[in-house]
């Protein structure tokens, strides 16, 4: 009943628009088109692209008959990779007011530039600019293809232009890479190195070393290249910047140009528009960084490792079937990205079958590959620690450690991976000496103060030295709720119960849903005597998904007994 008053209500709104012209009636109306149409905006509303793009296209007599219809069917399209279908739909409809939107000028403005016909391609973007609407990003895409299409038109960088930050920055880097300009490389090290002024999303700075890579081998400066390289670390490295290495290294050389060349006008086009989908991304809004990747993959269809980035959001989406679909681009050959779809598959196994599928699937891709690089004997060997699997992670650690330098924080920082593992395994003398070593080569590491002073504290062992531990970690990291935790709790057992309480309350604060931090807050709560709140917190503990068989028990005792030596 519902769906036919809403059907109902579509037909007046449609009959009512102003676009709606005299010899047009009600008569006109195709039932099963209205019901397609609204069943492809329920899907579009839900996100739902796959199914929405199937009800648009068996409503498409209805195109110009309803503003909004052709916006959504061109969104549909784009973020199901038909971005030269949307651009199709566009044009087609570029004289009626339904393509009044800034996408519609946008995707013409594209493939007018991807034509090299850059006249026509200002002339869309102009026409954009009527439908931007106060949407920052927008301005900021047509201030910066307006840029480039100067500098493409009139091969110099325009004198005066909009400035909008990071993105001016490293636009201005690319639009001198295009035009090899003698100081192209210049501002490439001045984009790499300046990690405090010269900050893109999800701290992606790094990404921007493949590039000047890129740069320098289409430049023919091999050596050059490869002194870049040789200083970078796989362990500390993204995957783009660990893939190039790899090239290099293997003399792979021709797989730079083979995937992007700043004198390719749509490779450069391409990139900005992965930066602006990069920054969506990091602000949760997954349906515009997709749309924005795959604008990116129209234009650059050869750089595929931009297609992590898509698949990422599909998994955090929890659309699996769309991350399957899209790691098959990641082939064997470019090996940190294979290895990349074979952790994203493991992902989902565990997910949708088992974390024992999931291990023995990402276990048998492993074997299989033959002389594995630090990097991936890193990654496996955490993979196995998250699924408890303590003692084949430490054997991969005991790899990587045999082969870095004892002296470095990565050595330290293994060591910690290592003492962990140590930790949960019960075999506390291996692990006080891996997290003692830790803190040898990097005194201050927070993470290490706090693992060793909370596992002395659950041993009742060196209480005192402990409290001293986080109190350092405590400085360094004063709003990081598990050494808030740590220390809290470090004052209960020292039986300073204010100080426990103002720790602990902070870190429940922090994290409302952690089932230890609820536990211990309900512990300090019943020895200050406030009994009734204190049980409140324990019975939250029974009520949280992550709360673990044997400490549900614990609490159910708590719960009629009170907690031991109470």
């Amino acid at each position: 009943m519902l769906i036919k008053f809403l059907k109902f209500i579509l037909v007046i709104l449609l009959y009512q628009a102003p676009l709606y012209s005299k010899n047009k009636t009600i008569n006109n109306f195709n039932s099963s088109h209205l019901s397609s149409y609204f069943s492809g905006i329920v899907a579009y509303e839900n996100k739902n692209n796959a199914e929405a793009l199937k009800f648009f296209n068996s409503s498409k007599p209805l195109i110009k008959r309803h503003n909004s219809y052709l916006e959504k069917y061109v969104y549909s399209l784009v973020l199901e990779g038909k971005v030269q279908q949307a651009t199709t739909e566009v044009k087609k409809n570029l004289t009626e007011n339904n393509s009044n939107f800034f996408e519609a000028y946008l995707i013409l403005a594209l493939d007018s530039l991807k034509s090299e016909d850059y006249k026509k391609s200002k002339e869309y973007l102009k026409e954009s600019y009527k439908y931007i609407n106060n949407n920052k990003i927008a301005l900021i895409i047509a201030e910066t293809l307006k840029q480039y299409l100067y500098v493409f038109d009139e091969n110099k960088i325009p004198v005066t232009k909009e400035k909008f930050g990071n993105f001016s920055f490293i636009n201005e880097v690319f639009q001198r890479c295009y035009l090899n300009d003698k100081n192209t490389k210049t501002y490439f090290e001045n984009l790499i190195n300046n990690k405090d002024n010269i900050r893109v999303q999800h701290n992606d700075y790094p990404r921007y070393i493949f590039f000047y890579i890129n740069h320098l081998m289409e430049n023919n400066k091999y050596h050059e290249a490869k002194e870049i390289t040789s200083d970078l670390e796989y362990l500390n490295s993204s995957l783009l910047i660990s893939q190039g290495k790899k090239w290099i290294e293997d003399e792979r050389l021709e797989e730079f140009q083979k995937v992007f060349s700043c004198r390719n006008a749509n490779d450069i086009i391409g990139e900005f528009f992965y930066l602006v989908a990069n920054v969506y991304s990091s602000e949760e809004d997954y349906e515009n960084s997709n749309f924005y990747l795959n604008i990116a993959h129209f234009l650059n269809p050869k750089f595929k490792f931009n297609l992590s980035l898509l698949a990422e959001n599909y998994y955090t989406n929890k659309n699996y079937t769309k991350t399957l679909k899209v790691l098959k681009n990641f082939k064997e050959k470019d090996e940190f990205y294979y290895w990349f779809k074979i952790k994203k598959e493991a992902q989902i196994i565990s997910k949708q079958k088992s974390q024992e599928a999931s291990m023995d699937f990402i276990n048998s891709k492993f074997k299989k590959i033959k002389n594995p690089s630090i990097k991936i004997i890193f990654d496996i060997a955490n993979f196995n620690k998250n699924f408890k699997k303590y003692k084949v992670a430490i054997d991969h650690y005991d790899k990587i450690l045999s082969k870095i330098d004892i002296n470095s924080d990565l050595y330290a920082k293994i060591l910690y991976r290592r003492g962990t593992s140590y930790e949960r395994l019960g075999d506390y003398k291996n692990s006080d000496i891996d997290l003692l070593k830790s803190l040898k080569i990097n005194s201050d590491d927070a993470d290490v103060l706090n693992y060793l002073a909370y596992s002395w504290l659950e041993r009742k062992y060196k209480i005192d030295t402990a409290l001293q531990m986080l109190e350092r970690a405590y400085t360094k990291r004063s709003n990081d709720a598990y050494i808030i935790d740590s220390i809290g709790w470090a004052y209960y057992l020292v039986e300073d119960y204010i100080k426990a309480e103002n720790f602990l309350k902070r870190a429940v604060e922090l994290m409302p849903k952690d089932p230890i931090v609820n536990d211990h807050y309900g512990d300090i709560l019943w020895k200050l005597n406030r009994k009734i709140q204190a049980r409140y917190f324990w019975e939250s503990v029974l009520n949280l998904e992550n709360t673990e068989v044997e400490m549900k028990k614990n609490i159910s005792n708590k719960l009629i007994n009170g907690p031991k030596n109470s």
